[in-house]
């Protein structure tokens, strides 16, 4: 190793009398890397948290990780990560459905690609119908009542997203925009399969719209969204489901059930003191 990279080390606080000089780069690599997942905004910040960050601050973190993943990894909080899923699925539902009845701002985008007209789309509080509409420029929210354009949720025949939407479909041999691509859906309903397209302002607006209107279809919520919330939702139920366990180790198995007494003279009759 370099002499200029041993006094680095030293200036880092890692012990050079560690076995081996894989594992003290191991270190310094765990140092850098975890001082920049907290994104410091200066030169002089990222040598602060560099140093705070010591070897037995590292080791106390990687001890603290180790725990906590052997708890969770433990079949008793497997079996209730299994058990609490449909609970908190079901409620990621009904925030989906809540988000479409708020409803939300499209921007259409016409062939040439140029936003120039806003509207409306919203569930009604029934979960029944869809209104919609043009608004003008400035109004975030408009009441239902003034949107002229609905479309029963029975109506709907199919969701239809990126590629398979219609208005994505460019008859010129231009290259399609990727961003317009990540954001399209489409609405197939009636008999004569019309489609109602939409531009999703965000990545998060569409996995949310796509994943109430699966919901409308009878369908799986299937947005990389819906992975996210359900896996933030399980560490947080488990974390308070197993505050009173804290410190106390989890048996992968559970405690023998004791053999039954040999009789039952303890028991007191109530029969008797009813005469």
């Amino acid at each position: 190793m370099h002499p200029g990279a041993l006094e680095s080390i030293a200036r880092l606080g890692v012990p050079l009398c560690t076995p081996s000089a894989p594992q003290v780069l191991q270190v310094v690599r765990e140092q850098i890397t975890r001082t920049l997942s907290l994104k410091p905004t200066s030169l002089e910040l990222f040598k602060t948290r560099v140093n705070v960050l010591n070897y037995s601050e590292i080791l106390k973190l990687r001890q603290t990780e180790r725990l906590h993943q052997e708890e969770t990894l433990a079949v008793p909080v497997l079996v209730l990560r299994e058990r609490l899923k449909p609970e908190l699925l079901e409620l990621i539902r009904q925030q989906r459905l809540l988000r479409l009845c708020e409803g939300t701002l499209f921007r259409k985008i016409s062939s040439r690609r140029r936003q120039d007209k806003l509207w409306y789309c919203r569930l009604s509080p029934n979960h029944k119908v869809l209104h919609y509409g043009d608004v003008e420029e400035g109004v975030s929210s408009p009441p239902i009542e003034s949107l002229p354009e609905k479309i029963p949720v029975a109506d709907m025949k199919a969701l239809l997203v990126g590629k398979e939407c219609p208005h994505t479909k460019e008859k010129s041999s231009g290259k399609q925009n990727k961003d317009v691509l990540e954001l399209a859906f489409s609405i197939v309903y009636d008999v004569e399969e019309y489609c109602l397209n939409f531009i999703a302002p965000t990545r998060y607006e569409f996995c949310l719209w796509t994943d109430g209107l699966n919901m409308l279809l009878g369908k799986e919520m299937t947005s990389e969204r819906t992975q996210t919330d359900l896996d933030v939702l399980l560490s947080m139920e488990l974390k308070l489901r197993l505050l009173d366990l804290e410190n106390i180790s989890i048996p992968d198995t559970p405690p023998p059930v004791p053999k039954p007494p040999s009789n039952l003279n303890f028991c007191y009759d109530f029969s008797h003191a009813e005469q």
